[in-house]
């Protein structure tokens, strides 16, 4: 009864997933999703209250991907720069069928008290997991990151990629190639700025930017 329960539940997301990137947001109904999945609207909402819930199962899904697809970009690749450009490109790939969506999901992801808030409480699981895949890039890097860098930065690098998220959302180019030129100008600056941390004086700003970051999040 339960392995049932579990497949209803897959198939109501996985039509709701389908028909957001086939229609889009707006005209995706939980109705329509119903319909789709073949069960009651009753049950569908027994599943899932709203579509906010149903993007949040879209944000659970897309961190997998990306950690699997990541995984494999990942391997060979030793510098930074390198390891960084292939984690941030592998997350565009895994959104890249959602894009005609993509406002309406900051619209929805955007409310505080919305489940799919990347910063809220409901979040967390999804986070730790786009978190992770930032540990692994920074922890497989070499040279070796800076040691007083490698706990904060993953998470420095994850707020990196939600800006570089928003402006994929936003850019209209074809494939979204701006944003692409974004990421592989971006990952060796950022990879070059932290090569600095081991000069004394830059070292000091960085224990600053560092401090700062930690004091926000308390």
């Amino acid at each position: 009864m339960a392995a049932k329960s579990e497949q209803t539940r897959q198939l109501v997301a996985d039509t709701a997933l389908r028909m957001f990137r086939d229609i889009g947001f707006e005209k995706t109904t939980m109705r329509a999703i119903a319909a789709g999945a073949g069960v009651s609207v009753g049950n569908a909402y027994y599943y899932f209250a709203s579509k906010d819930d149903l993007v949040h199962e879209l944000y659970i899904q897309v961190q997998a991907e990306h950690a699997a697809r990541a995984s494999q970009a990942l391997d060979g690749t030793a510098s930074l720069a390198e390891r960084l450009k292939a984690t941030l490109h592998a997350g565009l790939d895994v959104m890249a069928p959602y894009h005609r969506f993509g406002a309406d999901f900051v619209a929805t992801a955007i409310r505080p008290t919305s489940p799919v808030n990347p910063f809220s409480a409901g979040s967390t699981p999804a986070r730790e997991a786009s978190l992770d895949i930032f540990r692994r890039t920074v922890d497989g890097a070499r040279p070796a990151v800076p040691k007083k860098l490698r706990t904060d930065l993953p998470e420095l690098l994850w707020l990196c990629y939600m800006g570089i998220t928003l402006f994929w959302v936003y850019d209209t180019s074809e494939g979204q190639r701006r944003t692409r030129r974004l990421v592989d100008g971006a990952a060796p600056l950022i990879a070059r700025g932290l090569a600095l941390a081991r000069i004394p004086g830059v070292s000091k700003v960085l224990d600053d930017v560092l401090d700062l970051s930690r004091s926000i999040r308390d």
